[in-house]
């Protein structure tokens, strides 16, 4: 059932947003380096790896330089518009395809580079390979202020690593335990909410026995005390 409410939601999804998506197109074209959409391997279900589909928002050979795969805020390598982009999280609209195609689900843990999945346990990374990564998620949704959280380290690669993607992983775990159409719709009521009300801990309520992050993350994750 999930996957029929993914083609049903992408199908509108891009037809509804064809008159922001296009504009955006034409503006990154005429911007930047020129490019629209930034294609990028990423791991999928059942290990596979697929071409992830976002607006350009960043330097051709972002990857290969700084911090690599990992973004921080105010990144040098982030092209003009792609600041508003990322901030609205327009720039990951282009994942749509993705799931229309079949790649991914409106909800699931994130797909991720090769860099970032392999900061995860091989227990974790079996674990959530067992389903389709998502355009949002539990996981996404508690680290929306990911970006912010790294620019205050001072080695975001390190503490990506050691702190967020230990905590990160047991929160797409705890999604794999618990999928079902009951978390699928509350975690895209939950999106919404979060994009309008960054600060809420809404969140927190909705998705109840969610593991308790550690006390370095606590207060960056908006959790309840």
């Amino acid at each position: 059932m999930q996957r029929f409410f993914d083609i049903i939601f992408s199908s509108l999804a891009l037809l509804l947003l064809s008159p922001l998506l296009l504009p955006i197109a034409l503006l990154l074209r005429l911007t930047g380096e020129g490019e629209i959409f930034f294609l990028q391997e990423r791991i999928g279900q059942g290990g596979h790896i697929f071409k992830l589909y976002k607006f350009a928002t960043m330097l051709k050979n972002s990857p290969n330089v700084g911090t690599g795969t990992v973004t921080v805020k105010s990144d040098p390598r982030i092209l003009p518009a792609g600041k508003f982009l990322r901030k609205t999280k327009i720039n990951e609209l282009p994942q749509l395809l993705n799931i229309w195609f079949g790649h991914m689900s409106v909800i699931g843990p994130r797909p991720l580079t090769r860099q970032t999945f392999g900061a995860y346990t091989p227990a974790i990374q079996s674990t959530i390979t067992q389903v389709r990564p998502g355009l949002s998620g539990v996981g996404s949704i508690i680290f929306r202020g990911e970006e912010d959280i790294l620019a205050g380290a001072a080695s975001s690669v390190t503490y990506y690593n050691q702190v967020i993607a230990p905590y990160k992983g047991a929160l797409e775990e705890w999604y794999v335990a618990h999928q079902g159409l009951r978390t699928y719709f509350a975690a895209i009521v939950a999106t919404a909410w979060v994009v309008a009300f960054p600060a809420s801990q809404w969140a927190w309520r909705v998705f109840q026995n969610l593991p308790v992050p550690p006390a370095e993350l606590a207060g960056a994750l908006n959790y309840p005390t």
